[in-house]
């Protein structure tokens, strides 16, 4: 391969063609979804093109502390977002607990993943460390989500069952032993999937970036396999912590069912 082929402005601009389709589409089809577009597109570039320069400032200062502050704001976006995109209003307790399962559970797949499996020096080069930590945080945040959603759903709509299994003796752990199963499947379905037909259906957005810079697609692949599975433990541990801990704070210390006062 000669090189990258370094866009010009015109040609970024022309992509832009796609999202006036897009509006076309929802304008004819009588959707009220032109204002989310426009705005979700425009928020879209700012965020990138500061994005970009952020990263050209840390790749060329590289300093522990600025890792660490990075990672702590992804952490705090990734855990707002959760809260955000709930539909029913969480409780102080669960969003503790996912506030914990989020910040264990993604840093200790982080730091293992960096330290042991790619092994970088040094350990906050912000090179490996930002761009690996937004996958796991991200695919992270998507699963905990998935996952609050179900749970909270489940203890909801099957209250009744739940209270018949305590009234004949269950502990609360067996009583909501499916509504959790349920909730962890639902929330690692989709990288699940996404694993499924990788490399088949479609190539995954690292390993296209990789081999258009000119990285050997051996060598690209080999770390969207690491990269893959990095993000299914990280999914699977901060979710497992998460609906683990997370049915406790529908009980209180009698093991009686406090939905209702939610």
């Amino acid at each position: 391969m000669d090189g990258v082929i370094d866009l010009k402005l015109w040609q970024m601009v022309s992509a832009y063609i796609f999202v006036v389709i897009l509006l076309f589409i929802v304008k004819a089809r009588g959707i009220s979804r032109e204002k989310e577009i426009l705005i979700s597109s425009i928020r879209m570039t700012i965020q990138l093109i500061l994005t970009g320069y952020i990263l050209i400032y840390l790749f060329n200062n590289s300093n522990p502390l600025y890792t660490i502050i990075v990672i702590a704001i992804m952490e705090i976006f990734a855990i707002y977002n959760i809260f955000k995109r709930s539909k029913t209003k969480l409780s102080k307790s669960l969003k503790r607990i996912i506030a914990i399962s989020m910040i264990f559970g993604t840093l200790s797949s982080l730091i293992y993943f960096l330290l042991v499996v790619v092994n970088i020096s040094p350990w906050y080069d912000p090179r490996y460390f930002i761009p690996i930590a937004g996958m796991l945080i991200g695919n992270s945040m998507t699963g905990i989500s998935l996952g609050v959603t179900r749970l909270v759903d489940g203890m909801t709509s099957q209250r009744y069952l739940v209270e018949s299994a305590l009234m004949l003796g269950a502990s609360p752990k067996i009583a909501v032993k499916e509504i959790v199963d349920n909730a962890f499947d639902s929330a690692i379905l989709p990288t699940i999937n996404s694993m499924v037909g990788m490399g088949i259906v479609f190539l995954p957005g690292m390993m296209t970036g990789q081999i258009l810079s000119g990285t050997s697609p051996v060598t690209a692949i080999e770390y969207q396999i690491t990269i893959m599975l990095g993000i299914l433990g990280s999914v699977a541990l901060t979710v497992i912590l998460f609906v683990q801990l997370g049915y406790k704070t529908f009980f209180n210390d009698e093991s009686q069912l406090i939905i209702s006062d939610r």
